[in-house]
């Protein structure tokens, strides 16, 4: 259920840009992330800092492909948001020590070892920890350039395919990656 919620606003852009416009996909895009947002806060009172960051760009990107009705605003939020993770894995790393990723990693097993009734640790050395950091960091911003090339290069259909589909693709491919690359540091049960 929680994947459901995670992803219910591109889901919903997805359907609703193949099934009417862009402009209908966008204001359905705001609608289900301020639900979501509100969704969070009604379950967990608390909501994520991603999920304001996405609701505030798509806010106001999105406000501003309806206002204006130019695509191009849209068309922006997925590099917006890939390049602020990527600007945030590096600042909190360089500027305050603290490393995202391995916080991530720690958080996703702490979370599997509390369906399991166990305790999972993981003791990922500090220089594994920084290159995957830096992956993740130079991913993102790869992603972010990528989603431009294909924005202006491409028609508005590939573009919202490769929005939907190919970066949750290439996503995936990374975690796979990362999982791969700690997987000698996780404790064999």
């Amino acid at each position: 259920m929680s994947f459901l919620i995670e992803y219910l606003p591109l889901i919903l852009f997805f359907g609703v840009y193949k099934f009417v416009d862009i402009f209908w996909a966008t204001g359905v895009l705001i609608a289900a992330s301020l639900i979501q947002v509100t969704h969070q806060y009604i379950t967990k009172r608390e909501v994520a800092k991603r999920h304001w960051v996405f609701l505030a760009i798509a806010l106001i990107l999105g406000g501003m492909t309806i206002f204006f009705h130019d695509e191009q605003f849209i068309k922006w939020k997925a590099t917006i948001v890939y390049a602020i993770l990527a600007v945030t894995l590096l600042v909190s790393r360089y500027l305050f020590n603290k490393n995202l990723v391995k916080t991530a990693l720690e958080g996703v097993l702490s979370s599997v070892a509390e369906k399991e009734n166990s305790e999972l640790k993981i003791d990922l050395p500090v220089k594994d920890c920084d290159q995957l950091n830096l992956f993740w960091s130079l991913l993102l911003f790869s992603i972010a350039a990528l989603n431009l090339y294909v924005a202006y290069n491409f028609s508005l259909d590939f573009w919202v395919n490769f929005k939907v589909f190919g970066l949750i693709g290439i996503t995936f491919i990374a975690l796979l990656f990362t999982m791969f690359r700690i997987q000698k540091y996780l404790p064999e049960e």
